[in-house]
């Protein structure tokens, strides 16, 4: 549905900058600007601070490529009272959230930044890959949980790796059934993630 263009410049660009969010279309951007406007001019002026901030203050974990305040490791990698001997692979920073609050895991994460998907163009190159055979090289590490979503993609993602870190010493193992197959993590809620990850299983390389 194209945006009104009996609204000024201003109001039409931020329904159309709100309008690309997830789940928000035009209808849903427009009562939202429509409802700022209500707002107290300083109000609008922290929250255009808030959103200038995101492009300037935050940035990747250099660790585990979850968001942190830029030039920081973050919260989760600098913590000790983590277990460091387990690595959960996820594919974006959200998912990663999701499972922290599930309250089921205590250990360390790393970001992918997707999943290997030859269709779309995205190879092991794309991924952070490497990033995570670095981290893999400490000894320390004893098990490599891989919750990615279980749908063609993510179950490739997840053989891929289970063959090419296979090692003695350190167990390779995935989220149990409790997800749907073909579901993404992401929508995923807090107590079916719990039990996946508590009932998750062994991946025994071919």
């Amino acid at each position: 549905m194209p945006i009104s263009s009996a609204y000024p410049e201003p109001i039409q660009k931020a329904i159309a900058y709100l309008s690309h969010l997830p789940g928000i279309g035009n209808r849903s951007a427009e009562r939202m600007v429509l409802s700022m406007m209500s707002w107290k001019p300083e109000e609008l002026e922290g929250f255009g601070a808030v959103v200038t901030a995101l492009g300037h203050n935050v940035g990747l974990c250099p660790i585990c490529g979850n968001y942190t305040e830029a030039g920081t490791t973050c919260k989760i990698c600098s913590s000790d009272g983590r277990q460091q001997d387990i690595i959960c692979v996820v594919e974006q920073v959200p998912q990663l959230h999701i499972i922290e609050k599930s309250g089921s895991y205590k250990g360390m994460y790393h970001v992918l930044g997707g999943k290997l998907s030859p269709m779309n163009g995205k190879g092991p190159n794309d991924l952070r890959i490497e990033e995570l055979g670095r981290r893999l090289e400490n000894e320390t590490v004893k098990e490599l949980l891989i919750a990615l979503s279980p749908d063609i993609e993510g179950e490739a993602t997840a053989n891929y790796l289970a063959q090419l870190f296979a090692r003695p010493g350190l167990t390779i193992s995935r989220i149990a059934a409790g997800v749907p197959i073909g579901a993404d993590l992401t929508f995923a809620d807090s107590a079916t993630l719990a039990t996946a990850i508590s009932g998750r299983r062994i991946i025994k390389p071919n």
